[in-house]
């Protein structure tokens, strides 16, 4: 199995939506093998997500980056992903794998007990936030820096999410996480191949 990327692209419905997704998509995954697009659209029908998420693997593969199913092990198998992001009221990672044979099993999480479940269950990464203040999330308060610390201290690979810019990116590296995830910083971005290239540059010599 390929390495585990340090950058997760993460989509939304209204990017998924989007006329400009395609494009955005394509220049994401130009980052390279230490990107992934997480194919997430939960208004969408199986049918949607799964052609969502083949168009994903279909602009990802010539540029070595990965696509990860959201929520869907299932779809995640059916179409070859390299991986599918759990949320707790999904599939246990250990369920998760007898569908998905070969691939990253990622959980959210959003608190230590969480992640000491998920790690347990057999996560083979945790994705963990929200790190920062995030407009995705309005309201929900931020976890900080030291909480991530704590998270990166149980062994098991840490991506974080919520707020991460590429301005942050070297202080989330710092804590200890092996990667960020993101979705405006990326996605709305007047550049995204840039700001990807960016937002990783803190992991490049990792």
């Amino acid at each position: 199995m390929r390495a585990l990327p340090r950058l997760l692209a993460v989509t939304t419905d209204a990017v998924c939506d989007s006329d400009g997704f395609e494009r955005r998509a394509a220049a994401i995954a130009g980052a390279g093998a230490a990107t992934a697009l997480v194919v997430r659209a939960p208004a969408a029908s199986t049918a949607r997500h799964t052609a969502l998420a083949q168009r994903a693997l279909e602009l990802a593969r010539p540029l070595e980056a990965s696509v990860i199913v959201h929520a869907r092990p299932d779809l995640a198998a059916a179409i070859g992903a390299h991986g599918v992001q759990l949320r707790r009221e999904d599939l246990t990672p250990r369920d998760a794998r007898r569908v998905l044979r070969a691939g990253w099993l990622g959980v959210s999480v959003h608190g230590r007990e969480e992640a000491v479940v998920a790690i347990d269950e057999g996560a083979d990464y945790l994705l963990a936030g929200n790190l920062f203040e995030t407009t995705s999330h309005p309201g929900r308060p931020a976890r900080g820096l030291a909480w991530l610390e704590e998270l990166c201290a149980l062994g098991r690979p840490v991506i974080a999410i919520g707020g991460i810019t590429p301005e942050r990116a070297a202080a989330v590296q710092r804590a200890g996480a092996w990667g960020a995830a993101a979705i405006s910083a990326l996605w709305d971005a007047p550049d995204p191949g840039a700001a990807a290239l960016a937002m990783l540059l803190p992991w490049s010599s990792t």
